[in-house]
């Protein structure tokens, strides 16, 4: 198969994107999305996105962990992939797309950034002192004095092959809050098996944890190995959350073709 692709990275988690629109990427095999993520004998990326159509939707994300298996949604890998359908012509005030975990809304801002809107939350489970959230992927969040002394790769590994969560996986992020509206965080991401430079939805799940606000309106700023991306929402309660925007630079890397 000859394929043409693209390569984009929000915050360095880094995408190949491929434009699926007339079908010919359906028979695309696990085994081959491995290949084309893989670093060294392929072309390198955290995940794999088919751009599909969707009746009454802009387009259907359709989306693959680094391990070649069709996974929950990516926060960034959608961010990525609104920035690839505005730059094939599709310019709207707000994108409206459908994703595994339901529809979306985006918007592309002057200064390039994309914002995405997230599924509401409703509920954060409690577990040995850490938070445990569905952000449209699982995250287990974990408050730490300094997400730059933390071994991610060992400590979150530790916790995503638990056995509490070994079998489905769960995405492990390291959480410093390092003021009143800003934090940093770490994430270990299940289907790459390893530290990712970012992670929307982990991103997100930090942010929720961290609210500074009792109730009411919330902006979060959140610094990554890939850079800065921002979180705003609304927050009801301890546990309820509505109105979540993940914001941030979403570029295209550079294109190519390959044959697998």
């Amino acid at each position: 198969m000859h394929l043409s692709f693209y390569k984009y990275q929000g915050t360095g988690n880094d995408f190949v994107i491929l434009d699926n629109r007339d079908g010919k990427y359906d028979t695309l095999s696990n085994e081959q999305v491995q290949f084309l993520c893989d670093r060294r004998f392929g072309i390198g990326a955290d995940g794999l996105m088919l751009l599909n159509t969707k009746e009454g939707y802009d387009f259907y994300m359709k989306y693959y962990n680094a391990d070649g298996r069709e996974s929950t949604m990516c926060g960034n890998g959608g961010r990525c992939l609104v920035k690839f359908a505005w730059d094939l012509g599709l310019r709207k005030s707000k994108i409206h797309f459908l994703a595994v975990d339901g529809p979306h809304d985006a918007v592309v801002t002057e200064k390039g950034w994309v914002n995405l809107k997230m599924i509401d939350v409703h509920g954060v489970k409690e577990y040995f002192g850490d938070q445990i959230l569905q952000t449209g992927s699982p995250h287990y969040v974990k408050i730490v004095p300094s997400a730059d002394e933390i071994n991610v790769f060992e400590e979150g590994r530790g916790i995503r092959y638990s056995k509490d969560f070994a079998a489905d996986g769960i995405n492990v992020n390291f959480l410093e809050i390092t003021g009143d509206d800003s934090i940093r965080v770490r994430t270990y991401e299940r289907g790459v098996e390893d530290e990712t430079y970012s992670c929307g939805t982990g991103v997100t799940a930090a942010a929720l944890v961290a609210a500074h606000n009792d109730n009411g309106f919330n902006r979060v700023e959140v610094s990554t190995k890939g850079g800065t991306l921002s979180v705003e929402y609304d927050k009801h309660g301890e546990e309820d959350f509505s109105n979540i925007w993940l914001c941030g630079p979403a570029e295209r890397v550079f294109e190519g073709s390959i044959s697998i």
